[in-house]
This record gives C-alpha cells, structure tokens and sequence, in this order.
C-alpha cells in the first residue's frame, strides 16, 4: 500500500561563516578586502542559478 505525505517540513540553520570568523562578526563597511569582494560574485551567481532555476520550473508548469 503506497504511503501519501501531505504535509512536510524542513528546517535549515545555517551558523558557519567563511574565512572561519564567529557567526556574530562582520567586517566593517571600510574595510572590505578582495575575499569579501569575491564572495559576493558567488553571491550574486547563486542567486542568477536560482532564479533562472525557478523561472524554468514555472515554465514548465505552464507549458503543461
């Protein structure tokens, strides 16, 4: 007999930071260096995959 779930949910917490500093610490607004400059072209990246990700999924649904 096949199982039905209908209701899920998923939780997610994510703490780390990169360069190993505290979740608490920042860097400071002037004194960004190439790391932090780096870090937000992935940033930026990911977001771009993921809305063409989610773009394409409704797509999908609407050609269906």
């Amino acid at each position: 007999m096949p199982i039905e779930i209908k209701e899920l949910h998923i939780r997610v917490s994510v703490n780390a930071t990169p360069g190993g500093q505290p979740a608490g610490q920042q860097a400071t607004a002037g004194g960004s260096s190439s790391s932090d400059a780096g870090r937000g072209e992935d940033h930026d990246a990911l977001i771009a995959e993921c809305v063409e990700q989610v773009l394409q999924i409704l797509q999908n649904k609407m050609e269906r």
